[in-house]
């Protein structure tokens, strides 16, 4: 799991700070970390946004992308409300419509609800941004809960949230020298350190990374 695309972004990009985001009791959240890298492939690819090689442009590759719709706000109830449970569903809902970007969906959310500063947010659409322009979109996967919870934001946030969800097993065409690899079912668990900002919740930073099943 650590060689596919996800754990990429999101291990290596935004791990560093797991612990820090739900752990002690000053509750921050991690600084956006130097760069993206597997930690596993010996160099696969030295810089995060440039490794695909083909020349071809994408001559069709994007329009393969299946036809995925942006989750829905209605089912995310309370996420324009500034209380502790509205901040929970904002940040529930910043990880739906991530996932569904990877699927091929328009991430224009994601990026209305990153905060500018947010370092993460930037490294996470544009991964985005690179595999719907190659058309390496993940197979479809819907993401289940685990557990979803919030604390008083402290060091400039208004909230912070611990969510851990299970991401199904599914395909990830360009994570591997395959035209299709397989990713295990994993469990994420994500923190984020929201700020209530202009009538709605914004992401200032947040860490996430693949849960070992017999940590405990």
């Amino acid at each position: 799991m650590s060689r596919r695309l996800l754990a990429a972004v999101a291990a290596a990009a935004l791990t560093v700070g797991l612990a820090a985001c739900g752990e002690g009791e000053g509750g921050t959240v991690t600084t956006p970390p130097p760069s993206i890298d597997t930690g596993q492939d010996d160099g696969a690819s030295d810089a995060g946004g440039e490794e695909p090689s083909d020349a071809g442009g994408g001559d069709g590759a994007a329009e393969a992308a299946p036809d995925i719709p942006a989750p829905d706000p209605a089912d995310f109830p309370g996420m324009d409300e500034q209380t502790p449970e509205g901040a929970e569903q904002a940040f529930k809902y910043f990880w739906a419509v991530a996932m569904s970007g990877y699927q091929g969906a328009d991430a224009a959310e994601l990026s209305r609800m990153s905060d500018p500063n947010c370092g993460n947010c930037t490294e996470l659409l544009s991964e985005i941004d690179d595999l719907q322009e190659t058309g390496d979109v993940w197979s479809r996967v819907d993401i289940s809960d685990v557990s979803l919870g919030s604390e008083e934001g402290t060091g400039g946030y208004d909230a912070i949230v611990d969510y851990v969800f299970i991401l199904p097993a599914h395909e990830e065409p360009g994570a591997g020298d395959q035209d299709g690899a397989s990713v295990e079912e994993s469990e994420f668990a994500t923190s984020g350190g929201l700020v209530w900002d202009g009538g709605s919740w914004k992401v200032v930073d947040f860490s996430a990374g693949p849960r070992e099943s017999d940590s405990e």
